[in-house]
């Protein structure tokens, strides 16, 4: 081979491939594409977060300072008008602020008054709140007011009954006009509309005691509790709400968790109350109810022999007393 000649598989593993095309080195070599690759995600979250603390600090100064218009937010947070408003649309999409008029106090000016920015239920709920504080001392004070002791934690529990009571009633049109065997589903669909999150499915198999199977059922699961924090103190509330679902389903249920005791999902086990028909063909199908029991033959006989009995019994009293004057 004459001097300075390079072959097929020099030229595909060490040189630049026909046409300028890169060899087999340099397509394997894709450790920079991946250094760039990450770098490009790590700076994409970075932005990310940056833009949500910054979010962050809008609301936080709307919360502090009330309803605000976008030239306000701009000079208190040191940002461009356009930067606040690119952060108030996003805060408007999130329905954590709400867009209105700004109310004029006195002779106005020409032109439309400047749209100023509030915060919703929802923002304010983003929040530290003491509603849960507050709940925890009315319900103190309902037991302390009671006498405390037995009377106090009998008061908390008619709250917590009269609490439910409404919502039971809400649910029991939905859970009524279901099925029988589609009635745990419904229950979880209401329960999800008030914010619960709760869903229903066959529970798994369990076992009695001495392995014997248990009965068959469905999970009731929320995985949201709003009063989880409360009920951590007063447990009736939790107990109150497993009433209701017993009554709405006509079934007693048993609960196998509760957020409040530090469980990561509320678990509701409820039997399965209702049989599936029995299919054609299969025992018992044909037989759908015990035949009436076929008089028996010797009826006559017997009554016979009763009487006869009865007869005999009363002979000696009347013989005792035949011939006597009654009076």
């Amino acid at each position: 081979m004459p001097a300075g000649e390079v072959t097929l598989s020099d030229e595909v593993h060490d040189g630049p491939g026909r046409g300028g095309l890169p060899g087999l080195r340099e397509l394997r070599n894709n450790e920079v594409v991946k250094k760039v690759g990450g770098a490009a995600r790590g700076a994409a979250q970075e932005q990310t977060t940056g833009e949500r603390r910054t979010r962050t600090r809008v609301a936080r100064s709307i919360l502090n300072h009330g309803p605000s218009t976008a030239a306000a937010l701009a000079e208190r947070l040191g940002l461009t008008q356009a930067a606040v408003r690119r952060h108030l649309d996003a805060l408007v999409a999130e329905n954590m602020v709400e867009p209105r008029e700004q109310r004029v106090y006195g002779s106005r000016g020409r032109g439309r008054p400047a749209k100023v920015f509030a915060l919703t239920d929802c923002g304010r709920d983003a929040f530290d709140q003491a509603y849960d504080q507050l709940a925890a001392d009315a319900l103190r004070w309902i037991a302390q007011s009671a006498g405390g002791g037995a009377d106090g934690q009998a008061a908390v529990s008619a709250f917590a009954r009269a609490r439910v009571a409404a919502q039971a009633e809400r649910y029991r049109a939905i859970v009524d006009a279901a099925a029988p065997e589609d009635r745990t589903r419904a229950l979880a669909r209401a329960l999800s509309a008030d914010g619960y999150a709760a869903t229903a499915s066959a529970a798994p198999p369990q076992l009695r005691a001495g392995g014997a199977p248990g009965p068959a059922g469905e999970q009731l699961c929320q995985h949201h509790c709003p009063v989880a924090h409360t009920a951590e103190q007063f447990p009736q509330l939790c107990e109150a709400e497993a009433e209701v679902f017993s009554t709405l389903l006509g079934t007693h249920v048993q609960r196998l968790a509760t957020i409040a005791h530090g469980d990561g999902v509320c678990t509701t086990f409820v039997p399965r109350s209702h049989q599936p028909p029995a299919q054609p063909g299969t025992p018992g199908s044909a037989r759908t109810a015990d035949p009436a029991p076929a008089p028996p033959v010797q009826a006559p006989p017997k009554a016979a022999r009763a009487r006869h009995a009865t007869q005999t019994s009363e002979s000696p009293a009347t013989s005792g007393t035949s011939g006597r004057n009654p009076a």
